[in-house]
Order: structure tokens, then sequence, then C-alpha cells
């Protein structure tokens, strides 16, 4: 699979959060994730999320745009609903643009304090 990993910067935590489609939670809307070129992820395989160094949970892919109608300059992930929380047991620093997975997903443990753990 051709899962991809993405960064929400530490500044922008509360607002990523304010736009809900959060674990636990269905959204009649897309969730958009840009990206600066469209990475080789096909609907149906796992967005992860990282923040504050640690992996915080996936949402499975339900659109990729080349073009976002959005933001034309940019490609982008589209999610609705279906978020899982998710960490690994070590740090995972954020970086730029997207990754693919780089763990195995047997790796992954549930992650309730998924919102606050480590945020400072």
């Amino acid at each position: 699979m051709a899962d991809v990993v993405v960064t929400v910067p530490k500044s922008q935590w509360r607002m990523w959060l304010s736009e809900g489609d959060l674990p636990g939670e269905d959204s009649q809307f897309f969730s958009h994730f840009w990206v600066p070129h469209t990475p080789a992820i096909l609907p149906g395989e796992r967005v992860y999320i990282v923040a504050h160094d640690r992996l915080r949970g996936y949402a499975p892919l339900i659109i990729v745009e080349d073009r976002c109608t959005l933001w034309p300059q940019r490609a982008c992930l589209l999610r609705r609903g279906g978020a899982v929380a998710v960490t690994l047991p070590r740090a995972v620093r954020g970086f730029n643009g997207y990754r693919y997975r780089f763990w195995e997903r047997e790796e992954e443990v549930p992650f309730p304090e998924w919102q606050t753990e480590g945020v400072s």
C-alpha cells in the first residue's frame, strides 16, 4: 500500500482541530490536506497525520486532486470521516510536504489522548 504521512504544523494544530472530521466524528463535508504535488496514493489508502512530534492518527483517502479546487497551485488529499487515533511508541518529527508510511502497521497502538498529549 502507498499510505502517506503529512504534518500539521504546531502553530496550526488548534485551527486544524476546529475544522472537524476528527476520530469519532462523521462529516458531510470533505476535508482537504494540501500537498506540493500528487503522491502515488489511491482512494481507500491511509493519510496519516503527524503533529507535535507524534503520529496522531489516520483517515482513509476518498479523493486525490492533482489541482485542488480550493487552491489550484497545489494537489490535495480529501477525506470525509473514518479517522482513527493511533500512534507509534516513538517520536515522529514533522516535515514539509509528505512522505510514504515508513513503519509497519502492526507497530501502531491506540492513542486516546491524541488531541492533547505532548501538545504545548
